[in-house]
């Protein structure tokens, strides 16, 4: 049985089961607010729980601690403020081996320092909490040492309101800046584990969708509206536009013309559809989500041909958690056909359109939400094209296709609900295009096997 094949297996029963009768990202601040632990909406962090679900999709209201409030004559609330402010820190500290070392930047034939400590591997400071009633924010700044600087990252502001309790119909609308940020299920592309601990002190395969994080680091800015049925159907539609940070005219913040490149031409349609069926101790969902975006080229002025990506993914999740044992399992597969009109004409692509493919599956067991082990399995594949994807050292593709394969495996220990310790190791049996020789300067693809140690602590 190939991955297409047991993707379609695997999706398939996802769908069936769901037909059977019905029966964030962790920050310390959402604790603070709420009185309730980290495992109330938390397997083992960023995985969320059905009633971590459910919070975020009501705007994170839930509040056990005083406020600061204002009720009007028709009493509704004028205020309703979080005495304490919804603040949290994230620390990340970490240490990356590559198999086989990467070569100096700067001298030919000698090799770089093999083994790198980050600390901080990333810092964040969140707001993360109700703003007002109805009202409720995940915003995240972060010092990335990759960079230097400090950034806006995960963010996302959302309105939300109840009619008919739990098992009525909630509806609401999210401004957020990556899309699936704001989605619930752990088996899309921003919150999907066990793939959701990244080094940035290695090199990663250098081909992803757009929609697989691609056009979060391009900034973006989304409003998309939502609707969840009787604690089971989940619909959603919006789009999104470039919001570039750092960029400037003149000294002006825009507009957007021919320096920019990559920008988001018109609105990028986005739209997510999910079925979630819980019973007893387990929970099962599945769905599809996509976005057709059409982005200008590099120094193209405004109403040049443009390249148009389509994505159309599917996704499902299982969920077993019990006082003792945890067990998830996710899987995603993202379909993107791309349409290049800009980068034909401009001789940096040598097919007028092209393909994408990314699968992923993964799953992972908790004892006593403390010990857990976890295990991912990882595809892109694609059109061959060889002014896309040209040989350099490294980071090159030398079979002037995108294909990388590999699997990844984690052990972790969580002492406490807000720290955990991750060991991780990424094993490549394809990168870049090839096994051997990838980069065309011989490099092979096991040469990037990662391990992968890191610190987590939220407080």
């Amino acid at each position: 049985m190939n991955w297409k094949t047991a993707a379609g297996v695997v999706l398939t029963t996802a769908l069936f089961l769901t037909t059977l009768p019905h029966d964030a990202y962790a920050v310390p601040s959402y604790a603070r607010q709420t009185g309730l632990t980290c495992q109330a909406c938390h397997t083992v962090f960023p995985e969320l729980t059905p009633f971590g679900r459910l919070f975020k999709l009501n705007g994170y209201q839930i509040d056990n601690i005083q406020q600061v409030q204002t009720i009007t004559t028709s009493k509704d609330f004028a205020l309703l403020l979080n005495q304490i402010p919804p603040l949290s820190l994230m620390l990340q500290a970490s240490h990356t081996q590559t198999r086989t070392a990467l070569p100096d930047s700067a001298i030919a034939g000698a090799a770089a320092q093999n083994g790198q400590v980050l600390f901080p591997q990333q810092a964040s400071l969140f707001y993360a909490g109700r703003i007002s009633p109805n009202l409720g924010s995940f915003i995240q700044i972060t010092y990335d040492s990759a960079s230097g600087n400090v950034h806006w990252d995960n963010t996302e502001i959302r309105y939300a309101k109840q009619v008919g309790g739990v098992y009525g119909l909630t509806y609401g609308a999210t401004v957020n800046n990556n899309p699936t940020v704001q989605d619930v299920w752990n088996s899309t592309p921003a919150w999907q584990v066990p793939f959701d601990q990244r080094t940035s002190a290695a090199p990663v395969p250098g081909a992803a969708t757009l929609i697989d994080g691609v056009l979060a680091g391009k900034g973006v800015v989304g409003l998309t509206g939502y609707v969840w049925i009787k604690n089971s159907i989940y619909g959603e539609v919006g789009a999104y536009r470039s919001a570039p940070q750092g960029f400037n005219v003149n000294g002006l913040a825009g507009p957007l013309d021919s320096t920019a490149g990559g920008v988001v031409t018109g609105g990028a349609p986005y739209w997510r559809v999910a079925v979630d069926h819980q019973w007893h101790k387990n929970s099962l969902s599945a769905g599809a989500y996509g976005m057709n975006a059409s982005l200008s080229g590099a120094n193209q002025p405004v109403g040049s041909p443009v390249d148009r990506f389509r994505d159309a993914a599917v996704d499902g999740q299982y969920q077993y958690i019990g006082d003792v044992h945890l067990v998830s399992v996710q899987t995603t597969f993202i379909d993107e056909h791309q349409t290049l009109d800009s980068s034909f004409a401009q001789g940096t692509a040598s097919n007028p359109s092209d393909d994408l493919k990314t699968f992923r599956v993964g799953g992972s067991y908790y004892f006593r939400r403390m010990y857990g082990a976890a295990l991912g399995l990882f595809s892109t594949t694609g059109s061959a094209d060889a002014l896309l994807y040209q040989p350099a050292p490294v980071f090159g593709f030398a079979a002037n296709r995108p294909n990388s394969r590999g699997w990844l495996g984690e052990l972790t220990y969580a002492p406490w609900q807000n720290v955990k310790f991750v060991l991780q190791y990424v094993d490549y049996s394809q990168f870049n295009g090839a096994s051997v020789n990838y980069d065309g300067a011989g490099r092979g693809a096991k040469a990037n096997n990662t391990t992968y140690v890191l610190g987590w602590f939220s407080f």
